[in-house]
């Protein structure tokens, strides 16, 4: 399971990108706080934030011509099996900024990159 930089989500092969999307559904449900350790950062922070980066996937994978089932646009929405959240646990004392995850440092892109390229695929973020 792995949250890839999200200066990469525009540039993702297929294959990653819908990858992408069915981790963000796994996380915002039944593995919520579940620990694994390159997803950990993920619960340190508000679910709102892995809302705000899976609607950054949802939108490319719309730009790309995939349909998304609209139900998790909803920010409160779980999945099928999860109860939905209430708009008070979303609430973040953090502030809001353009970096979503502020993990995904530069040092974060270069282990997303090497990671992609082990797997032979090279990718410019640029």
């Amino acid at each position: 399971m792995r949250l890839w930089h999200q200066k990469l989500i525009p540039v993702l092969p297929r294959q990653q990108l819908l990858g992408q999307h069915r981790e963000c559904c796994a996380l915002r449900g039944k593995s919520w706080d579940k620990k694994h350790a390159i997803v950990d950062y993920v619960f340190t922070h508000s679910p709102e934030k892995l809302f705000r980066y899976h609607e950054l996937v949802m939108q490319e994978m719309e730009d790309r011509g995939y349909r998304v089932d609209p139900l998790w646009k909803d920010r409160c929405y779980r999945g099928k099996n999860c109860e939905p959240y209430n708009e008070k646990e979303l609430l973040s004392s953090e502030p809001a900024s353009e970096v979503i995850y502020p993990e995904h440092d530069d040092a974060y892109l270069g282990a997303c990159l090497d990671n992609l390229h082990s797997k032979g695929i090279v990718i410019d973020p640029n």
